[in-house]
């Protein structure tokens, strides 16, 4: 898992301070930063840190996820992040089961990512 530098580690420390709606400002800004930054914003290769709460919901697990692995295309995970999240909302699966099986399926996504691009 990789490591933070330290000026990740303050930003992720101050995120973490703030309410929810405060939180979604600094998201949208930073993604309005990353957008009109262009080319010159260097590609994440390695996942963010961002660790998993207690009595986390699936929603709030994707959403987690998505920005825990920015570098992957989510189009290719939504078919079977939807079928996952059907399963826990339609049937009545364990919400912890299906975020392991999230987790699990962003992680093989990522791991397969990686492969194609050092291949």
């Amino acid at each position: 898992m990789s490591r933070l530098n330290p000026r990740e580690n303050k930003l992720l420390r101050l995120y973490r301070r703030l309410g929810r709606d405060e939180q979604s400002s600094v998201l949208d800004f930073v993604e309005f930063l990353n957008e009109r930054s262009g080319d010159r914003a260097p590609e994440v290769k390695e996942p963010l840190n961002i660790p998993r709460p207690e009595n986390e919901t699936v929603v709030s697990a994707m959403k987690r996820l998505t920005t825990t692995y920015p570098m992957l295309e989510t189009q290719d995970l939504l078919t079977q992040a939807s079928s996952l999240m059907t399963q826990h909302v339609m049937r009545g699966r364990d919400a912890m089961e299906i975020i392991d099986e999230l987790e699990q399926l962003f992680r093989d996504h990522y791991e397969k990512t990686l492969a194609e691009d050092n291949g």
